[in-house]
């Protein structure tokens, strides 16, 4: 029967599922916490967490940002939807990508600008490497995946995570794929070579049956409220698999149903606005179930590319296309149909923030000890703009970083947010950026 010594030890519980291997993780317990639930137990801090979610095509100018700098009282228009998390997020406007003489490439610039730190010429290779690749080198090597890199419309080249100018992290493209990642990364066939592990036997089947007799002894060596914590996990984690499953079954025959020839220029599969949701909200809750149970913390999530192909059933024209062809409303002062899809991107901010400050650990959330840097490509879609670049945060970063503000700047360059997310990560930099963005100034309005 397992100690308490030995939960605290191995938090990963292997077993067997229909002949294959399987892993399943535990979460904090308060078991493995202080008493207060602040950090753990031999009084070393809860792991911090960095997440960089991104999005395309920015938000309209003037709708986004708050009226004022200092303390977040009211969202903009555009980020109304994530008002009960104000108290869990910050907002930065004025933040800009100087070119420095060099062309810009648009939906390309931009968030390399913002994740590299550098803009390269005409023809010149990115030689930085990404936020998230420096952040991993610093606090991802001694968990079971360095980093997890997502995307939620199916691409998975022309990720945003790099080393340098060709080597990329690439994307995974499929909630299914990761979830047999995640849980299965032992399977093997000794009689087929090629063998790939079924997402839908596992997720039928559940991989909690394969540990079952381990989670059995875990049940019966900790104290009520951890019970209630792993039952409440195990729950989540099982209505995960259902959803998932329910995701991988073949649609019923419709008798007035056929497949149209191709159209030119129509969007690849996987960019229909609400199949984009449905996988963005699978890959966060696989993903906070990673975190939570120390399998990763380093993650990248793309719920667009750059040049955002999101569109609507039924419509091949894309949320980008839209960003320049239609017209400012004059009566309203912005574009109706992009604007649309800028609270569809909200909206799954709101699903990401909320997946990760629904899993409790000791006192607080997971999101508590995350520093999660949501970032896009251009402050003004329409005209390809680098000035007044959105960017968000969420979570305190175990307590390094401070939330509910908005903090405004005159045209200071991106990399500023770089360089203090590095050091909120534990990266030991003081200065980042190349050309007029290098600098040593970070945000002091957030750091704790």
């Amino acid at each position: 029967m397992a100690s308490i010594q030995e939960l605290s030890r191995r938090r990963v519980l292997r077993g067997m599922l229909a002949g294959s291997a399987v892993t399943v993780g535990l979460p904090f317990l308060d078991c493995f916490l202080n008493t207060n639930g602040t950090a753990l137990a031999d009084g070393a801090q809860l792991p911090t967490v960095f997440l960089n979610w991104f999005f395309g095509c920015g938000f309209n100018p003037g709708r986004w940002e708050p009226s004022q700098p200092g303390k977040l009282t009211e969202l903009g228009p555009e980020l109304k939807a994530l008002e009960p998390f104000k108290d869990k997020i910050n907002i930065f406007s004025g933040f800009k990508v100087p070119l420095d003489g060099k062309p810009g490439l648009p939906h390309i610039t931009g968030p390399l600008g913002v994740t590299t730190g550098m803009v390269p010429a005409s023809g010149q290779k990115v030689t930085l490497p990404s936020v998230d690749t420096l952040v991993a080198d610093a606090i991802g090597g001694k968990t079971r995946f360095r980093s997890l890199e997502v995307s939620c419309i199916g691409v998975a080249g022309g990720a945003l995570s790099r080393r340098a100018d060709n080597m990329l992290n690439p994307n995974e493209v499929s909630p299914a794929a990761l979830y047999t990642r995640i849980f299965g990364p032992d399977f093997r066939d000794p009689n087929a070579a090629d063998f790939k592990p079924d997402p839908r036997v596992m997720a039928r089947q559940s991989v909690l049956s394969g540990v079952k007799e381990q989670l059995a002894e875990v049940q019966v060596a900790v104290g009520s409220a951890d019970k209630a914590r792993m039952d409440e996990y195990l729950t989540s984690l099982r209505q995960l698999e259902q959803q998932l499953e329910l995701e991988l079954q073949k649609p019923a025959p419709l008798e007035a149903c056929s497949v149209p020839k191709p159209t030119e220029g129509a969007p690849q599969p996987g960019t229909e606005v609400e199949t984009a949701l449905t996988n963005h909200r699978l890959f966060m809750a696989l993903l906070a179930n990673a975190v939570a149970c120390g399998q990763t913390r380093v993650l990248n999530v793309a719920l667009t590319e750059g040049l955002s192909t999101l569109h609507k059933a039924g419509s091949a024209v894309v949320h980008h296309t839209h960003t320049h062809e239609e017209p400012v409303d004059p009566s309203l002062g912005y574009q109706p149909q992009v604007t649309w899809f800028i609270e569809k991107i909200a909206s799954a901010m709101v699903d990401m923030v909320s997946t990760l400050d629904s899993f409790h650990e000791g006192g607080g959330t997971l999101l508590d000890r995350m520093l999660v840097w949501i970032t896009t490509d251009t402050g003004y879609a329409k005209l390809h703009s680098l000035d007044n670049i959105p960017m968000l945060t969420a979570g305190r970063a175990g307590g390094l970083v401070k939330t509910g503000l908005h903090v405004r700047t005159a045209g200071d360059p991106v990399s500023r947010m770089g360089l203090t997310v590095q050091q909120a990560m534990g990266v030991q930099v003081n200065s980042w950026g190349s050309d007029s963005m290098e600098t040593s100034k970070t945000v002091t309005e957030i750091m704790a």
